[in-house]
């Protein structure tokens, strides 16, 4: 009887034993501790103008992270930097931030460049680091590189869109459409005016694709006819909240609410600009594809979107316009990605102003833009005005 006892002790203390050693492992594998679960934080919602009737947008093209202080960086002058890393650009873009204090921070592609890192995810949290810390709202499009490492497009844009403070998609509810990242945002007038619940701009984020083949010859990706389909629905629904607008605002009807247009790879007709007078620096050729989807004629027939902002070609920066349209590269950012030895990296900067009321302030007014060097004056170059509303006086 005794040993029975004894036994069943024993088998007690092995059940005890086995019970704890399940419950640590949930606890310390299945994310039960709230130290190791991380809830994404969101920026304050809807997207609005500033009190003082403006709305300032960052414009980041290619930044081509790899993995950070090991990346060496690529056409920088031993004057410029002693020692030149990704930290280089993680530098540019806290300082970008700091200086001109955006409401809004659009990453156009080549956001990390694959094949300089072995993780995808650690390279896009690097990456995107200024800006999850600073609190700014922000979004990412995919370039031609990003899913050049462990990521697959869809798998990077899921990933970007679960980060803090990202307004990302992977693409919009319900839509059978090409590519991953295409969605588009909505920006409200200013708060207290009698457009605070209405959108006023309208920013659409499309996937320009990566590589493709067409007759056994490679060339870059496209914008596909699924894309554009797309964008004429979203382009019919915002056309009929200007009416709202116009409305609300108790005046005669005037131009659509303003959209801006955000992808990497540009469209063939760019090539066009090398002949025409432009803003800026027309340094590389034009990298597109061979396919012409259309995306010209789509944007015109649509009328409101005033200006597609670009990037893939590092060395130019220029803005010039096709048919009543601004193409707008954003230069090159990143320290990794190629340039040319002495030609400093860039930003581009837009700005979105309000019309001013007799007593409030109404629709937009003017977008203009500009661009900032990563030299030792920040210096603010190449400023002008993209848009300007015809909207009829009372």
């Amino acid at each position: 009887m005794e040993s029975l006892r004894t036994v069943n002790w024993k088998h007690s203390i092995l059940y005890l034993a086995f019970i704890y050693a399940v419950l640590y492992f949930v606890h310390t594998n299945l994310l039960l501790d709230d130290r190791r679960i991380h809830h994404k934080k969101w920026p304050h919602l809807p997207l609005r103008f500033r009190h003082d009737g403006t709305f300032k947008i960052l414009q980041v093209a290619d930044m081509h992270f790899g993995a950070g202080l090991i990346t060496r960086c690529r056409d920088v002058l031993p004057s410029q930097f002693p020692y030149c890393t990704d930290l280089n650009t993680t530098r540019f873009l806290k300082t970008m931030i700091q200086l001109e204090n955006p409401d809004f921070v659009a990453f156009t592609g080549d956001n990390i460049f694959g094949p300089s890192t072995s993780d995808a995810a650690e390279s896009l949290l690097k990456a995107f680091g200024p800006v999850t810390e600073s609190g700014v709202p922000w979004v990412a499009v995919l370039g031609n590189h990003d899913q050049e490492s462990t990521m697959t497009r869809g798998e990077l844009m899921y990933f970007i869109s679960l980060m803090d403070y990202s307004l990302a998609q992977t693409n919009p509810p319900s839509e059978d459409i090409d590519g991953f990242g295409n969605y588009d945002l909505s920006v409200y007038g200013a708060p207290g005016s009698r457009l605070a619940n209405s959108s006023v701009l309208n920013l659409l984020f499309l996937d320009s694709g990566d590589r493709e083949t067409v007759q056994g010859v490679r060339t870059y990706g496209w914008i596909k006819e699924s894309q554009l389909l797309w964008l004429r629905r979203v382009s019919q629904g915002h056309q009929g909240e200007n009416q709202e607008v116009t409305h609300v605002a108790k005046t005669r009807s005037a131009d659509p609410s303003p959209a801006l247009a955000f992808f990497h790879i540009p469209i063939p007709e760019v090539w066009q600009l090398y002949y025409q007078k432009i803003v800026g620096q027309f340094r590389d050729g034009v990298s597109c594809s061979s396919v012409n989807s259309g995306v010209l004629n789509t944007l015109v027939s649509i009328k409101d979107v005033k200006a597609v902002f670009i990037g893939h070609d590092h060395n130019n920066d220029f803005c010039g316009n096709l048919e009543g349209i601004w193409f707008c590269y954003g230069g090159g950012f990143g320290y990794h990605g190629y340039g040319r030895a002495g030609l400093h990296r860039r930003a581009r900067v837009i700005l979105a102003e309000l019309r001013k009321g007799d007593k409030e302030w109404m629709g937009v007014e003017r977008i203009t833009t500009w661009k900032r060097l990563d030299d030792e004056n920040l210096s603010k170059i190449d400023e002008q005005v993209l848009w300007e509303s015809s909207w009829p006086t009372r």
